[in-house]
């Protein structure tokens, strides 16, 4: 008979068995348990560059305002923004949101992807590209921001990134975007998902070596684009970049266009919200000025005078007639608009007797989106072989660019071809006719006109140029404080960057100057 010492011993063995026998049944098909059938666990790095090729063109209520194409009349709290000279915080951020969660995020992540796939080295060069073009639009917004360690939480578990210096960054795109385009190879992989040259694009290029044709002039207009940024700051760079640039070939017509394409159904430009004019968002007095002072056709494809200015969507017959049009003062709030007795139009409908812009064209949900583009090239060549840094007719330059923008309008929904004698005529118009004298500000009105839908271009060009010649918004005395001249020169960093993020931004903040909106970025001298 077994004691009592012996007895537990078997019990403890027994138990034992037991446990690993348990444990070993649990361990059977435990991945498959315990793995969630309807998690991604594999991206495709093409598909993360597509969705990241929608990146950030402009806001209506920010960049627009700034360069007075578009204007927000109403005084009152989140309404308030640039035309008020005010730094509000929603009105200030939206290329850093739209930026940083989501398009760089995607764009690193799929860099690292490819980082073990050298065979699409096609691929991981049209994503270098495009990321370069998205840091530049955060630097010339923002000045310093997080690059060198930007989108790097996960990769690298960096939830507190640097800022890095503007200049610097500059310099290390220009290095991204001369490496990347010498990468591209017309022998290697066709990217079908690229949404400007591939398959479901407006313009497919059909095979690798078209493809990287494109690409190689997309990389170097937006290596002009950067080179120009220089002119004021540095120009002996600015002619080296630009004529490097010049040399690897840019684009050459508008079959070379960056841009999106929209069915306005199924998919929408996400970039334009009907919303967004249907009662804030009014034409401002200088552009409209413009357009009506040179008779150009692209107006009534861009302004529109709606029965109820609170329910544009619902007038489909709007007034486009140019001469109809009215741009609404800058600086001017609503309740001096509404009083006729002060000089001013008054009310109409829920809104104001002012220009809204055309929602069933340039805003239609169905419209493009232009990125870079061969008008807006076309210009900066002009502006260069004025200034003697590439060869080459500045006149022609400048008037292609003009062709170049009028016949794109027709791949706006709602618009019928411009035709060339209506070109012609507007090239003869006595404030649009190129001379020498007067080329650079001409040269650089039409940039802004061009960039009518890419609030961050006209943003950038207009503080490097200082054209068009527009008058100080003097609503207030915001803007000259600090030693600034009356414009806004800048956005401010979203407020949660002061603590989520407090050394860094501190940080930022110090060598840039301040957190406002007359601190400089590097390249925007006066």
């Amino acid at each position: 008979m077994l004691n009592s010492k012996k007895m537990k011993k078997i019990k403890h063995f027994i138990y034992l068995v037991l446990i690993l026998l348990f444990l070993g049944g649990c361990d059977k098909d435990f991945v498959e348990i315990n793995t969630d059938p309807y998690a991604i666990t594999d991206v495709d790095p093409a598909l993360l560059f597509a969705g990241s090729q929608r990146s950030y063109l402009g806001s209506w209520a920010a960049e627009h305002t700034i360069v007075q194409q578009f204007v927000n009349p109403f005084n009152q709290g989140a309404t308030l923004g640039f035309n008020f000279n005010a730094d509000i915080d929603g009105v200030c951020i939206p290329n850093w949101n739209d930026s940083y969660p989501s398009v760089i995020r995607n764009l690193l992540q799929a860099v690292t992807l490819l980082e073990t796939d050298t065979d699409r080295v096609n691929l991981l060069s049209m994503i270098r590209i495009w990321k370069a073009q998205v840091f530049i639009g955060l630097v010339d917004t923002y000045a310093d921001v997080p690059y060198f360690e930007a989108g790097k939480a996960v990769s690298d578990v960096v939830y507190f990134p640097v800022y890095d210096d503007d200049a610097v960054i500059y310099d290390d795109l220009y290095t991204e975007i001369t490496s990347a385009v010498a990468a591209l190879n017309p022998s290697a992989d066709y990217v079908s998902e690229d949404l400007f040259y591939g398959s479901n694009s407006e313009l497919p290029s059909g095979s690798a070596s078209a493809q990287v044709e494109k690409w190689k002039k997309l990389g170097n207009s937006l290596l002009l684009r950067l080179g120009m940024r220089y002119s004021k700051v540095d120009p002996s760079r600015a002619q080296a970049i630009v004529a490097e640039a010049f040399a690897g070939g840019v684009m050459t017509s508008n079959t070379d266009n960056a841009y999106v394409k929209y069915d306005g159904t199924t998919f929408v430009n996400g970039n334009i919200g009907l919303r967004d004019f249907s009662f804030f968002n009014y034409a401002a007095e200088p552009f409209v000025n413009q357009l009506k002072a040179t008779n150009d056709p692209r107006g009534q494809y861009m302004l529109a005078i709606y029965d109820d200015p609170g329910s544009v969507a619902n007038d489909s017959d709007p007034d486009t007639d140019l001469a109809n049009q009215f741009g609404v003062p800058i600086g001017v709030d609503d309740s001096e608009l509404s009083d006729t007795s002060l000089g001013y139009r008054g009310s109409r409908g829920a809104g104001l007797d002012y220009s809204q812009i055309n929602v069933f064209a340039v805003a239609s949900p169905a419209a493009p989106d232009f990125y870079v583009t061969y008008a807006q090239t076309a210009l900066l060549m002009a502006e260069a072989a004025q200034r003697g840094w590439i060869s080459g007719d500045p006149q022609t330059y400048y008037e292609n660019g003009i062709r170049a923008d009028m016949e794109a309008y027709a791949l706006y929904p709602g618009t019928a071809p411009i035709s060339t004698s209506e070109i012609d005529a507007y090239l003869a118009e006595p404030e649009v006719a190129y001379n020498a004298t007067d080329a650079l500000e001409l040269i650089n009105v039409q940039y802004w006109v061009v960039n009518f839908r890419n609030g961050k271009e006209a943003f950038a060009n207009f503080r490097r140029t200082g054209f068009p010649s527009l008058q100080r918004n003097d609503f207030n005395d915001n803007l000259l404080a600090n030693g600034g001249d009356g414009f806004a020169h800048r956005m401010s960093y979203p407020d949660r960057e002061g603590s989520a993020n407090s050394d860094n931004y501190s940080a930022a903040v110090q060598a840039i100057g301040g957190d406002d909106l007359v601190s400089r970025v590097f390249w925007d001298v006066e």
